[in-house]
């Protein structure tokens, strides 16, 4: 599977069919938080956050994630990338470590992911 551009809700399956592509249980997924929107199916998070770039979505706005479509939300995201590892924005580690950002993630997988 390529890497998609997800700007309106997508199925469960259609993560599933892109996790099995790859990696089995999960897809990495890029996150922006300002426009609602995300990247789906690479191999790396950074290459899914160079499409979203190249859309227009800012830098501080893109957070990596991977979905265990299996999962239920919230279970189903990990809050888990190297491209989250943003010191000028008190992220240290490729943990997602603001609530707030973890909470917008949140909701905005439940409006695309149905």
């Amino acid at each position: 599977m390529d890497i998609t551009f997800v700007n309106t809700p997508i199925s469960r399956q259609l993560l599933k069919d892109a996790a099995a592509e790859l990696f089995g249980d999960m897809v990495k997924a890029v996150v922006d938080i300002e426009r609602e929107i995300m990247a789906i199916g690479g191999e790396l998070h950074a290459d899914e956050e160079a499409l979203l770039l190249n859309a227009g979505s800012r830098q501080q706005d893109l957070w990596g994630i991977n979905l265990y479509p299996d999962k239920e939300l919230p279970e189903m995201i990990e809050f888990d990338s190297l491209i989250n590892i943003r010191p000028r924005q008190n992220n240290r580690s490729r943990d997602i470590e603001n609530p707030l950002i973890r909470e917008k993630i949140l909701e905005i997988m439940r409006k695309l992911v149905v």
